[in-house]
């Protein structure tokens, strides 16, 4: 398996459990959710400095309302440029004298919503464009065939996968390996929406009933063990459907981390530990790692699972990730580093006739 570093990147994902409402009850904000993802964002800047994304979608809103927002920079400062057109949104707000109205709030701005996504990225490859920054895209009139992806990856199969897609009668815009993985989890999303419209269709139901059905059955566990069975590398991929159900699929390996920590307000999800202890102030033993080969699926209805996907593989954690990327300040990342500085220090004074008088470390 290759190590070649193309993607070293961090995630954060963000699920509010209770209504718009609720948080501006008990918080006195509208923004407890963006504040939130911006915290994680920023304390995984040191995973990603040369761009960032936001994405947010919007549950049960009117047909004709903008539901799914996306928010990218490569600028320098790629997180407060992001956050400062977000914030900007809910200020107008304020100055309409609707920052506390919920309603208004999910009909008019674009980040009043209750599932958000963001990604920093580390630019080993691809241009340093905001064409390269995630989160993707991939767009559809019917809730359900919306798709928002970010990760942190480096497949070694892409152009096997590519070719995939093309033996699928499909023909990709370009052979990005972000494009590629979004491309392969949209066809089986649609074809589990095709075979949902086709049971409930067969059952009497008109086209606008099928449509809340397909939203409440879509089987993500499914579509992922479908779409990631030849995938080869080490990942966390994380993605939201626009209806409001999401995922975080991690490789068999553990390759790449992922942590998530659930309480009755919210769910969260990012590449480090840490992040979620300072940001949410829990203990280290609140918060889980998604196990190798595992998805962590949250439903629209609220409800969480970690479902197998992929059958795990012997550990093959990232040394990259561990020693250059992963904060310090984790527990296990800590006793990791010092481990390796006691395993390190017998070769060095082997290496230097132990005459540390006359060497400059």
């Amino acid at each position: 398996m290759s190590d070649s570093l193309h993607h070293e990147c961090g995630i954060a994902l963000v699920r509010l459990l209770k209504p718009l409402d609720y948080y501006i009850r008990k918080y006195g904000t509208p923004l407890y959710g963006v504040n939130k993802l911006y915290l994680l964002m920023e304390k995984q800047h040191n995973r990603g400095q040369d761009g960032a994304g936001a994405a947010c979608i919007k549950f049960d809103v009117a047909p004709g309302d903008r539901y799914i927002a996306r928010n990218r920079s490569v600028e320098k400062n790629a997180i407060p440029s992001i956050f400062s057109k977000i914030i900007a949104h809910f200020e107008d707000a304020h100055e309409a004298r609707q920052f506390y109205n919920a309603d208004y709030l999910k009909k008019n701005v674009p980040f009043a919503g209750e599932l958000l996504l963001g990604h920093v990225r580390y630019g080993t490859f691809g241009a340093n464009s905001l064409e390269n920054c995630h989160p993707f895209l991939r767009q559809n009139n019917w809730m359900t065939r919306n798709l928002v992806m970010a990760g942190n990856f480096n497949l070694t199969n892409v152009e096997e996968l590519f070719q995939e897609l093309v033996e699928l009668g499909q023909h990709p815009k370009e052979k990005a390996d972000t494009v590629t993985v979004m491309e392969n989890i949209g066809h089986f999303l649609d074809e589990e929406n095709e075979e949902l419209y086709i049971k409930f269709k067969e059952q009497g139901f008109t086209k606008q009933e099928i449509s809340p059905l397909i939203a409440n059955q879509l089987d993500i566990g499914k579509i992922l063990r479908n779409s990631s069975k030849n995938w080869d590398g080490g990942y966390v991929m994380s993605g939201l459907m626009g209806h409001g159900d999401a995922f975080v699929l991690r490789d068999p390996s553990g390759i790449r981390p992922a942590w998530y920590y659930q309480d009755d307000e919210v769910v969260v999800v990012t590449s480090e530990r840490p992040q979620i202890q300072t940001a949410f102030n829990v203990p280290n033993d609140a918060i889980h790692e998604i196990e190798p080969g595992h998805a962590l699926i949250i439903k629209k209805n609220g409800s969480v699972s970690q479902e197998l996907i992929k059958e795990p593989l012997p550990r093959k954690s990232c040394s990259f990730e561990r020693i250059y990327f992963s904060r310090g300040s984790d527990a296990d990342i800590y006793k990791e580093r010092k481990e390796l500085g006691r395993k390190l220090c017998p070769a060095i004074l082997e290496a230097i006739d132990h005459d540390l008088r006359n060497t400059v470390f």
